[in-house]
């Protein structure tokens, strides 16, 4: 049974939320700040955790702030952001903070269970096996991807990728060359069939860049094909 850490300050929206979850089968943990939320998961049960749903409008710490510090203790929790106005900034600046996926509010129940089950999924291995004609652990000038072992190097250190940036490489250096369209990656990473956002794939491969790349504004490994999309390589 997922565990799920909701932090929101509205009352009425928090308790409505939790209402939902629970009735679809997760344990849910509630915090009204982002001190509450951030205490809870330093706490003994803090571990047992496995994604937060985190309101950007907290009073004291700021969900922007909130998803940084997550990000600082673990990579490997979903992090999904609720923003009342749909903000363009707002969405940019808490994708890159770290969040994995956003959702609107009011947002309804089918789509916030949705949005949940697929960052979840996310989460886990991926089957992933190596890619053709570059097997497990093919050094890519000077980047190792362990597609087994889930793992990636660089010159030896090693990179440490939330599931959401890892899933998006393996999908990348699969296919050396190919242009992957932004409408094929969300489709295939976040698996938004049901509702499209190319900030989700623009953010990530942003925060990809940041770990990857010697000048993120001059990419090897992730390339941009103006117009149409990316790309992984020519090195």
């Amino acid at each position: 049974m997922p565990h799920v850490l909701l932090i929101e300050d509205d009352a009425s929206v928090r308790d409505g939320m939790e209402l939902v979850l629970r009735r679809h089968g997760y344990d849910v943990d509630t915090a009204a700040t982002g001190e509450e939320a951030l205490a809870l998961l330093d706490g003994p049960g803090g571990g047992k955790v496995e994604l937060a749903v985190l309101d950007l409008m907290l009073p004291g710490i700021d969900g922007f702030e909130v998803c940084r510090r997550i990000r600082a203790r673990t990579t490997a929790m979903p992090v999904i952001m609720l923003t009342a106005r749909g903000d363009d900034q707002d969405i940019v600046t808490g994708l890159e903070a770290g969040a994995d996926d956003y959702v609107v509010k009011p947002v309804t129940a089918p789509v916030l269970e949705a949005r949940i089950r697929a960052a979840l999924r996310r989460a886990e291995p991926s089957p992933a096996g190596p890619a053709p004609g570059a097997g497990a652990g093919a050094d890519l000038a000077g980047l190792v991807i362990d597609r087994a072992g889930l793992t990636v190097t660089k010159h030896g250190v090693p990179v440490a990728l939330p599931p959401t940036e890892l899933r998006l490489l393996l999908e990348l250096s699969a296919s050396p060359g190919r242009v992957f369209s932004r409408e094929r990656l969300l489709e295939s990473i976040w698996d938004h069939t049901f509702l499209g956002d190319s900030r989700l794939v623009d953010a990530a491969v942003a925060r990809l860049r940041a770990k990857l790349e010697d000048i993120p504004g001059k990419p090897r490994y992730v390339q941009t094909v103006r117009g149409f999309g990316y790309r992984f390589g020519p090195l």
